[in-house]
């Protein structure tokens, strides 16, 4: 028996490794629409964690809102894709404010991370045109 067409030799299938997970991606979503009530905002955002459940933190106001989580995809594309769907996806089943996704960033672990070990450098004050190394 041809070893190569079992995968192993004598034909005997070896076992494959399992695939590697799925990076996870730091993403931040800002969404923002029509002013509504402060506490119904607050509301929706709560119900949204529950649907979301590695949704980091939520910051709001009543024409605007912020969500941070982490988001397991294969590239920052695929990352980047699903976080833009969220909010419509789940506008009905968390009902949310009918507001618009204004603003996203997806940075990968590592940058995320170095981020918060380089705190300075996230709070400089960048003027026009300053180019700053991380």
């Amino acid at each position: 028996m041809d070893s190569s067409a079992g995968g192993g030799p004598g034909g005997v299938r070896l076992p494959s490794a399992s695939p590697a997970p799925a990076p996870l991606w730091h993403v931040t979503v800002t969404v923002s629409g029509e002013e509504l009530p402060a506490g119904q905002v607050r509301a929706a955002l709560e119900r949204l964690s529950h649907a979301q459940p590695l949704m980091l933190a939520a910051r709001y106001a009543t024409c605007r809102a912020e969500l941070r989580y982490w988001e397991e995809a294969p590239t920052v594309l695929h990352a980047a894709a699903l976080a833009v769907r969220l909010w419509t996806e789940q506008r009905v089943p968390a009902a949310l404010p009918e507001w618009q996704v204004v603003g996203l960033e997806v940075v990968d672990r590592d940058t995320h991370h170095l981020r918060f070990e380089q705190p300075a450098l996230v709070h400089a004050l960048v003027r026009a045109g300053d180019i700053r190394p991380f």
